[in-house]
């Protein structure tokens, strides 16, 4: 989250009142984050998100916002976007789209143990189940096309080494695209962007998932791949952490049992979900756009994930089944 759009506290307001969300009591812009728009926005009815959208078209929200919805009738703790009097979730401010959505309580967990990996992993598979009846499908717009195309505009800013890693490690996600087993992997609507700090936690009570603004149609393997790319590493080398990683898929595997397929291939799609954070990490930190409060993340630290994931592969292990 970043500020690239200004709003003023009578702005704000003036669609607030559309909403009928009672009176503004404070408007704080927020500060993580590189995508959109964002205030945290406190009134007399309660605590809300506020965003303006810098990159996503006014045709591409409703998938985002009604999967939110979906969710959220069905029980996943996701912020809820509030309609206006006619019904609709999507609104505009200052020429930007834009929504406002139902706050989550507590704060994220940056340093997760063993029992908040679990259930993150548990709600993952919660919320892939709960999504499987979400009528529209949008593809995930950061997949493998995004990557194919992106990955010859950062190479340029690149070393020789980090240009053979990135390239060699594309050619092999291509190639992996076109394997049968991976092409049969359970598919739906999935997060795509589970970090830590989309997560929050009420002291060691999970409280919601959000920021579904990476969400897309893809393999339910990937989100869980993205997913132990963050909560169960070591932050300074990249590398994976087993007993976090065994028992967040554990966790998750109980809810919505994994296929051969997806145990399988779960090595492979670690690398591809590392790619993916490395590439865009590389194209924000050398082709920035301008926001009053940017913090583009550091690209070495997937760099770093990427090189664990294919010198380290890890396989899961379910209990009392042996890996061949």
């Amino acid at each position: 989250m970043a500020v690239f759009t200004e709003v003023n506290h009578e702005q704000a307001q003036g669609l607030l009142t559309r909403l009928n969300l009672g009176t503004l009591q404070s408007l704080q812009g927020a500060t993580s984050g590189i995508e959109n728009t964002n205030y945290f926005v406190s009134t007399d009815q309660g605590d809300f998100v506020l965003t303006l959208f810098e990159r996503l078209s006014a045709e591409q929200l409703p998938f985002y916002l009604n999967l939110m919805r979906h969710l959220a009738e069905r029980g996943i703790p996701v912020p809820d976007p509030q309609p206006d009097a006619q019904g609709e979730i999507l609104h505009h401010l200052n020429g930007k789209p834009a929504s406002v959505v139902t706050r989550l309580r507590g704060r994220n967990q940056l340093a997760p143990g063993i029992g908040d990996c679990q259930q993150v992993g548990a709600m993952l598979a919660r919320m892939h189940l709960a999504g499987q009846d979400y009528a529209t499908q949008q593809p995930n717009l950061r997949g493998l096309p995004w990557w194919t195309d992106t990955v010859p505009v950062v190479t340029p800013y690149m070393s020789a080494a980090q240009q053979a890693l990135i390239t060699d490690e594309l050619a092999f996600q291509q190639s992996l695209a076109q394997r049968p087993g991976f092409q049969a992997l359970p598919k739906g609507a999935i997060h795509a962007d589970l970090f830590r700090d989309n997560v929050m936690f009420d002291g060691a009570q999970l409280t919601g998932f959000f920021d579904f603004y990476f969400a897309g149609w893809d393999t339910f393997l990937f989100d869980i791949a993205v997913c132990l790319n963050d909560w169960c590493i070591d932050l300074a080398t990249g590398q994976l952490d087993h007993a976090r990683a065994q028992a967040f898929v554990a966790a998750y595997d109980q809810k919505r049992p994994l296929s051969d397929d997806e145990v399988s291939l779960l090595p492979d799609v670690l690398r591809g979900a590392a790619l993916r954070f490395w590439t865009s990490r590389l194209w924000d930190f050398h082709l920035p756009r301008d926001a009053a409060m940017l913090k583009p993340h550091d690209p070495t630290h997937f760099e770093r994930v990427l090189t664990q994931r294919r010198d380290h592969p890890w396989h899961y292990q379910r209990e009392g089944v042996a890996r061949a």
